[in-house]
């Protein structure tokens, strides 16, 4: 089985904070790959803008070096990186003293069937600042792109400011707010699975759910992150990414796959979410920090000694446990767990449908009880999807049962290369198609449900639990579930 390969209008991508480590890590990456596979080609331009002195031969091999160091060597082709890199030019811009910069506008083409998309991949104070010299130097046009980068503020009020910083310049419908995590297959295969099978959606309910699970785990730790200490574990991943990850769970069937038909649903997932307020934050919320472990084969330093001396005695929370409830008539009564953190036991992103036990047993003196049945869909590592059921054990000797997967690999199914979810989003971007991007609605919404638990730590005099660097967490995330006799689910198949 093989992909289609649809391509893209000619465009002039511009790319603002070009030296930076995302454009090094994922955007040349993920634009190499795809120009590798033929969705553009020669006709497009890729154009980097920043304080430094570059010459375009100077990017050309910024680029160059990017794919060899981030690129997989199976797919590093000597003869594509040639004409990938010669698209490449750049144009020295400081936005705080534009008579300094050099002439972006030489550099882009004035042709209506050119797209004309510019990438923010810098820090949130810039983005107004980056649209008004685009308006003054009449570079901007009505049918141009921009792409922004989270963190989108740190609360409402800082979220509000941002965007309507941008909204200045950009209309809504010109706005581009990337989520890699909703770039990635196995998201954009939630939807697949729920609405192009009638399998599920019948049983997509209270009626049949026991609860869902959503964890977002790291093995690596936090202290190195300039910004993550500013930001903790809620809002750099609970706040945005989980949160639309529950969405897509969640919501409910859209009229069409129309970006806003979808959007639209999200939107009401979110205004349905029960608010953690006040006592309830104690109850339904943990917060943790992890603490290091020191052995004869193993040492990993705690989040306090990764940090700098002015940051010590620090409370950010690097893990977050919680419980959400969504309340409408599909969802009433089922509960959403979250548990997102670093230093975690392992790298793993995954959603646990937990459906409910059979309402009677037959097998009342078989070997093994029934267990009810899970949809397991992992989004990283090995992504795939996996259905856990009963069935009877082969062999004489009696009925027992023992439960097992249905499970599909992409790796094992699809031979060819998974693109990143970045190589998704930055065409959709040029396609303008702006399904997998956050409305300014939902992205305020998320803010509303999120700002109350922070405030309520902010106000709170406990400290965020320990726990041991390479577990799962303290031991209050185990109570929060448990308390509800239910579990973590733990992959051991």
């Amino acid at each position: 089985m093989s992909s289609r390969i649809i391509p893209v209008q000619p465009f002039d991508y511009v790319v603002f904070g070009a030296t930076g480590d995302l454009t090094k890590r994922k955007l040349i990456p993920a634009l190499y790959h795809r120009f590798k596979d033929g969705q553009f080609d020669e006709t497009s331009r890729i154009i980097g803008a920043s304080r430094s002195k570059l010459s375009d031969a100077d990017f050309q091999k910024a680029a160059r070096d990017a794919i060899t160091a981030f690129v997989e060597k199976e797919y590093q082709d000597e003869a594509v990186i040639e004409r990938f890199v010669k698209i490449f030019s750049y144009v020295p811009v400081d936005v705080s003293n534009p008579e300094g910069s050099g002439d972006l506008g030489e550099k882009l083409r004035d042709d209506p069937k050119i797209i004309r998309a510019f990438y923010l991949a810098v820090a949130p104070d810039l983005f107004e600042p980056i649209a008004e010299y685009l308006s003054k130097k009449k570079l901007y046009r009505r049918d141009a792109r921009v792409v922004i980068e989270k963190p989108l503020g740190h609360d409402l009020a800082s979220s509000m400011e941002i965007n309507d910083g941008v909204s200045k310049i950009f209309k809504e419908d010109q706005v581009y707010r990337i989520d890699h995590y909703l770039g990635k297959e196995t998201v954009q295969n939630l939807l697949a699975l729920r609405f192009a099978n009638t399998l599920f959606e019948p049983i997509w309910n209270s009626a049949h759910i026991d609860h869902v699970q959503l964890t977002v785990a790291e093995s690596v730790g936090a202290g190195t992150r300039g910004y993550y200490d500013e930001s903790g574990a809620l809002r750099d991943m609970v706040q945005n990414h989980m949160l639309q990850l529950l969405c897509l769970v969640a919501m409910e069937p859209p009229a069409s796959d129309d970006a806003n038909a979808l959007r639209d649903e999200k939107l009401k997932v979110l205004r349905s979410l029960k608010p953690i307020t006040n006592g309830d934050v104690a109850k339904n919320t943990v917060r943790g920090q992890y603490k290091g472990v020191k052995s004869e084969t193993t040492a990993v330093a705690s989040y306090q000694d990764e940090l700098p001396e002015d940051k010590k005695g620090s409370r950010t929370e690097t893990f977050v446990a919680l419980k959400a409830e969504v309340e409408n008539w599909r969802w009433s009564g089922v509960p959403f767990y979250f548990r997102t953190g670093k230093r975690m036991a392992s790298r793993a992103s995954e959603i646990c449908i937990q459906f409910k036990p059979i309402p009677h047993s037959i097998f009342d003196h078989a070997e093994g009880a029934p267990r009810a049945n899970k949809l397991i869909i992992r989004l990283q590592p090995d992504e795939g999807v996996k259905l856990m059921m009963m069935i009877k054990d082969p062999g004489p000797g009696g009925m027992r049962l023992r439960e097992v997967p249905l499970n599909l690999s992409f790796a094992a199914t699809f031979s060819e290369r998974t693109p990143e979810a970045y190589e998704r989003l930055l065409l959709d971007v040029i396609r303008g198609n702006q399904t997998l991007f956050m409305r300014r609605d939902e992205l305020e919404a998320a803010w509303k449900w999120v700002d109350p638990i922070r405030e309520a730590w902010d106000r709170s005099s406990d400290a965020p639990q320990s726990y041991v660097a390479g577990t799962w967490g303290p031991s209050g995330a185990i109570a929060l579930i448990e308390r509800d006799g239910r579990t973590w689910y733990e992959d051991d198949n």
